[in-house]
């Protein structure tokens, strides 16, 4: 049992040592501890300062010995404590008047010999000087350093995040690389930030222990000579004896730590340690070696009196240490040369240079501006632009279900200065002029008192607008305008274009992220998919470019992968497959154009009407999209029909939206998109998918006009 309770506690302690350490660092301040542990504990402080200077030499950035600070703290309450008991001990311990008695700690005793010896002012002079290297030297620079880093760490920490924006949205780096260095700023933020105050406990430390020494030295003087019965003069050996060792020791560790911090703080950024980039800094140049050798030999032998015999044998040794430098260096360089040559003679017998021949990708998607918009995106000017579409490309991921690609932005001098273009795959999407220093102002039914400004058009929606300057803004809002900044107008723009033409943007590199993104948690699905149904990336993207065509989220990837599974034995035709795919999603796409009240009003297709669409379809062998081929009398009047059935639906001011069986659904739609875009098409399977969680209602009928002219309107 005993055994047991030993080895319960043993294993606590191994777990929480941390919390031990500090609870006895906490006990040193204020109970006696004999002198031999307070030997130990000199040792030990001596250790742990050592221990830390040479992890900080090893430490390549400051900013990666994220614990130092702590650590700063947890040193400086050990040595307090340490002091504490020690002086406790001096100024309790029975002295001799022949002496020290052996009462007293051994390590101080040892530290007084050797600075002291029998001269207690050499002793003091040591020991003040240290102080004073200690506090007006290395604890002051590194406490200022400290500072110094602390508040332009703060003051970069935007442009440093804009920076990373910049280069994610430009598609030099991934989301991932960009996570890391985001997270590397704010660790250095936080680190020079908690260095600024724990340089404070450095200093403190140094002067709470002068004010030791001094309670040291006048408490002794008062116990020897009132409690011990010693005369002045050895009073004053004894305790001056004692005092300069315990300051010794007690100051030692700390100005290792002020020697550390400072080595730290004053650190650069580099991936070497300091070792490796001292090694690079000074031996660059062999040469500096054998002018600093000869310089040393001209000086002892202009010098003499025994000079010459140390000056020339060291000038000597930096003679040889630069001749050795200079001649690996131009081994080096003769290195380098020759490989500079042969690679030059390649390239000339070469029929191409492999790096020319490499085709240039075009960007998926690129921001093109005019030098007049260039402030949009400088870091100096805030960089609003870049902020605008990260948020941009993380909405259309949650919205439209996959990753946008990375919006490659960059200045076009061929362009007006105020414009901007947007394009897809080297294709312009989008064209607009921007001025900067104005708002564009829409009035959209509320506007008050109208006000005179340069007349423009909303790029995104295409809306009637002004230009007014900055200053007539709060002007504009109590008018009733909606007023918009050019960075808004901008990213809203894209956000339509990019909504508009997101099957554009699917590629079968995007489709394969998505499918590994559902392997990890259903890897069953994705084996069914591709191994058993054998689907081909490009049949999966057809299938997703044709929902997205159509403004049909693929969030829901998992439901369109198990209907592509359950459907692909039939048939694996793309347009077949979609069709069961918005079968499948029938309630999100009804929920996505029905009202609050969750009711669909719909025109539906007359019967007629849908049999000569169905006659008239054609379906390409080799899997293309389908179409009616109407002649040009069936489809004017096809058309017409629609048209006067849409014009009755707006007047009402309702979204159009047209009902017909699932069979025609496809035809449907492209027979009209050229001609009506933005018209929904929707199929009766799909509202029955959907159930009793949607109601419809039929406010119009699309029927043939030519048989009935007095036709009525269907409510």
């Amino acid at each position: 049992m005993a055994n047991e309770g030993r080895g319960r506690v043993i294993n606590l302690i191994q777990h929480n040592y941390v919390a031990v350490s500090i609870v006895l660092v906490i006990f040193l301040l204020f109970i006696p501890i004999p002198k031999i542990l307070i030997d130990l504990c000199m040792i030990l402080n001596l250790a742990f300062a050592v221990i830390i200077m040479l992890a900080v030499l090893s430490t390549a950035r400051a900013s990666d010995f994220q614990t130092f600070p702590r650590i700063i703290l947890v040193q400086t309450m050990f040595g307090l404590g340490i002091n504490i008991a020690s002086t406790r001990l001096i100024l309790s311990a029975k002295t001799v008047s022949t002496g020290i008695s052996t009462e007293q700690s051994a390590m101080v005793q040892a530290f007084a010999n050797i600075v002291a010896g029998n001269n207690i002012v050499i002793g003091f002079v040591i020991f003040i000087i240290l102080i004073v290297v200690q506090v007006l030297v290395v604890t002051k620079g590194a406490g200022r350093v400290s500072e110094v880093q602390a508040r332009f760490s703060l003051d970069s920490m935007s442009q440093k995040f804009f920076d990373v924006d910049n280069r994610l949205n430009s598609g030099m780096i991934d989301d991932e690389e960009a996570k890391r260095l985001k997270d590397a700023i704010r660790k250095e933020i936080d680190f020079y930030s908690n260095m600024d105050g724990s340089s404070k406990f450095v200093s403190g430390n140094v002067k709470a222990g002068i004010f030791i020494t001094v309670v040291n030295l006048i408490g002794g003087f008062i116990v020897g000579m009132r409690f011990n019965g010693m005369n002045f003069s050895d009073a004053l050996k004894t305790y001056s004896i004692l005092t300069i060792g315990d300051g010794l020791m007690s100051q030692l560790p700390s100005i290792i730590i002020s020697f550390a911090t400072g080595l730290l703080v004053t650190g650069t950024k580099s991936d070497e340690d300091l070792g490796s980039q001292i090694r690079e800094d000074f031996t660059r140049d062999g040469y500096t070696y054998i002018i600093v050798g000869v310089i040393l030999i001209v000086t002892g032998i202009a010098l003499r009196a025994g000079t010459q015999f140390l000056l020339v044998p060291i000038g000597g040794v930096f003679i040889f240490i630069g001749y050795r430098l200079s001649r690996k260096q131009n081994k080096e360089k003769e290195k380098i040369r020759q490989a500079e040559e042969q690679q030059k003679a390649t390239n000339q017998s070469s029929a191409s240079d492999p790096e020319k021949d490499k085709i240039a990708l075009i960007d998926n998607l690129s921001l093109e501006l005019g030098y007049a918009l260039i402030p949009l995106v400088s870091k100096e000017k805030g960089a609003e632009l870049l902020e605008r579409i990260t948020r941009i490309r993380n909405e259309a991921k949650l919205d439209m279900g996959f990753l946008i690609p990375k919006i490659h932005i960059q200045d076009n001098m061929t362009l007006d200065p105020n414009d901007y273009s947007f394009k897809i795959k080297g294709i312009e999407a989008g064209h607009a002029n921007i001025r900067l220093g104005y708002y564009m102002c829409m009035d959209t039914g509320s506007v008050i008192t109208p006000l005179k400004g340069e007349k423009t058009k909303d790029p995104a929606f295409g809306m009637d607008a002004i230009w007014l300057p900055e200053d007539q803004r709060q002007e504009a809002e109590e008018a009733g305008y909606v007023v918009v900044d050019p960075p808004t107008i901008i990213a809203t723009h894209i956000t339509e274009l990019i909504r508009a033409n997101a099957a554009r943007m699917l590629g079968r590199q995007e489709v394969s992220s998505i499918i590994e993104t559902v392997k990890e948690k259903n890897p069953v699905l994705v084996t069914e998919v591709l191994e058993t149904a054998k689907l081909s990336y490009g049949q999966i993207q057809k299938v997703l470019q044709n929902l997205l065509e159509e403004n049909v989220s693929i969030r829901d990837i998992v439901t369109i992968l198990e209907t592509l599974a359950n459907y692909a034995a039939i048939s694996k035709n793309p347009w077949d497959l979609t069709e069961k795919v918005r079968e499948a999603l029938g309630l999100q796409i009804c929920l996505q154009y029905a009202d609050n009240d969750k009711k669909l009003r719909v025109m539906q297709l007359s019967e007629d009407l849908a049999v000569l669409i169905q006659n008239n379809g054609q379906y390409p062998a080799d899997g293309s999209k389908p179409m009616a081929a109407l002649d040009p009398v069936d489809r004017r009047k096809w058309l017409d029909s629609v048209s006067t059935a849409l014009a009755r639906v707006k007047s009402k001011g309702y979204q159009p939206i047209i009902l017909c069986p699932q069979v025609v659904r496809q035809l449907v739609h492209c027979s009209i998109e050229r001609e009506m875009p933005g018209v929904v098409v929707l199929s009766e399977m799909e509202i029955m998918a959907a159930g009793r969680n949607v109601s419809v209602e039929v406010i119009d009928k699309i029927e043939d006009i030519t048989k009935n002219d007095d036709m009525k309107e269907v409510i």
